[in-house]
């Protein structure tokens, strides 16, 4: 991974006492004005929330470094504690315009994974990815809707359905399961710069996972659609649509990509504001069109760094908007993280955490002795993929329209499981690439 910025000079117990005081400085002044004009919290404007999650972001990150806590995993915990269910120095409303920003952060993750995916370490790697895939997708999907489906009759919402409508809510969150994060994968690569077996295996995963996940969300809904609602018919529609939404995303990121190379080849200026067109304006033209930004955006990344010799320049440009976008990204996931649904819901979501968790790591053992992957995959493989996010949190609000009655219940026990592993899958995977010896950040060099 190239990203993580620059070298840094080694911290004194004197720089970090300075940290902590301007960061406790920075949260003591706002909590006061706040609570001095409480009006002050509805009128911060999502230029102050950035700012304020900038700087109280990067200062928890340098805290919390010397204690090897990633820092998108102190971003968030940053996050939670200024947001609307901590110390409520921003409210809702803030927090929903901060919001607008993700459009621009996943925009840059996407084409970050998909530049730094290399066809030539592709094509090593293709047996393991493939098996991997496989068993990754097919054991988890299975593993948790049976898992689920156990867990329904302690589930308020579930324990009095039919069977076939508890099956059919067990296959959908079979589909939440198989979600990876790829702006946490993305980010904790770009903080450690790791390179090796699990870096780069974990990241075409996770990336590969993103159509996966497309393909079985489609045909999980086309399935239990007679189970929710009966004397319904099997329709090929949302099929059809899927095929449409996979061609035009190729296509277009394809066409993105080559464009991209000539002006980074006969251009090559002024790339923030081109990066910032692309995430804000062109990512509401893939929706307008019905098409995956995500998908897209990688296919377009991976043209850049395969059909060209622009892919180190596009990386470095990617980085420099990156570092900060990230920042008020990850803090505002935490800043969104209900705590009051992880209360109530945290122990049977933990459990489905740790039970995914056990499945991931029998479908990685299985798939590295099919594969013949080296030892190191074999034991770690599976930590890069515990981390979830977006995507699992958008197949949460597909599937509370699908399931009128019951799915927001449904998708707040998505957003409990979401916040564990948001929080868990970070720590573990940075601790793995340290003890590999991946890591190149400074205390490895």
């Amino acid at each position: 991974m190239s990203g993580g910025g620059h070298a840094r000079e080694r911290q004194t117990l004197f720089d970090r006492v300075q940290q902590a005081a301007v960061l406790a400085l920075l949260f003591g002044l706002l909590y006061a004005a706040t609570r001095a004009v409480p009006q002050a919290a509805g009128a911060l404007s999502s230029v102050a929330g950035i700012g304020f999650l900038l700087l109280a972001g990067t200062l928890a990150s340098e805290l919390l470094e010397p204690l090897r806590i990633p820092h998108l995993t102190a971003y968030i915990l940053a996050g939670m504690l200024a947001g609307p269910y901590g110390l409520h120095l921003l409210d809702h409303e803030t927090v929903t315009e901060l919001s607008k920003t993700n459009s621009l952060a996943l925009a840059l993750i996407a084409l970050a994974g998909g530049a730094e995916l290399r066809l030539v370490d592709l094509r090593k790697t293709a047996r393991s990815l493939a098996w991997t895939t496989l068993f990754q997708s097919l054991f988890t999907f299975i593993f948790t809707t049976a898992l689920f489906f156990a867990f329904t009759g302690f589930l308020p919402f579930a324990r009095d359905l039919p069977f076939a409508e508890r099956a059919a809510v067990s296959l959908l969150w079979g589909v939440v399961a198989v979600t990876r994060s790829p702006s946490a994968t993305l980010g904790v690569l770009a903080q450690t710069r790791a390179n090796g077996p699990v870096a780069q295996a974990t990241l075409a995963s996770v990336m590969v996972s993103d159509v996966v996940v497309l393909v079985v969300l489609a045909v999980t809904l086309t399935l239990v659609r007679p189970l929710i609602e009966p004397g319904a018919t099997l329709s090929m529609t949302k099929l059809v649509g899927l095929g449409h939404e996979l061609l035009g995303s190729v296509s277009l990121g394809t066409t993105l990509g080559l464009v991209l190379v000539v002006y980074l080849r006969f251009i090559g200026r002024q790339l923030v504001l081109v990066l910032l067109l692309l995430g804000f304006g062109f990512t509401e033209v893939l929706k307008y069109l019905h098409f995956e930004p995500l998908l897209t955006f990688l296919v377009a990344g991976f043209i850049v760094q395969n059909l060209s010799s622009q892919g180190e320049k596009f990386l470095r440009a990617l980085d420099g908007v990156g570092a900060v976008v990230y920042v008020v990204f990850f803090a505002g996931a935490g800043a969104h993280l209900e705590i009051p649904i992880l209360r109530q819901l945290g122990v049977i979501a933990l459990a489905l955490c740790l039970g995914r968790v056990a499945f991931a790591w029998l479908a990685n053992r299985a798939a590295a002795r099919v594969a013949g992957d080296p030892p190191v995959l074999r034991r770690w493989g599976w930590v890069g993929l515990v981390s979830q996010a977006g995507i699992a949190l958008g197949v949460g609000s597909v599937i509370e329209r699908n399931l009128p009655g019951y799915g927001a219940q449904v998708r707040a026990l998505v957003i409990a499981t979401v916040a564990i592993n948001e929080m868990l899958g970070p720590v573990l995977f940075k601790t793995v690439l340290d003890r590999t010896g991946e890591s190149r950040t400074d205390d490895h060099a």
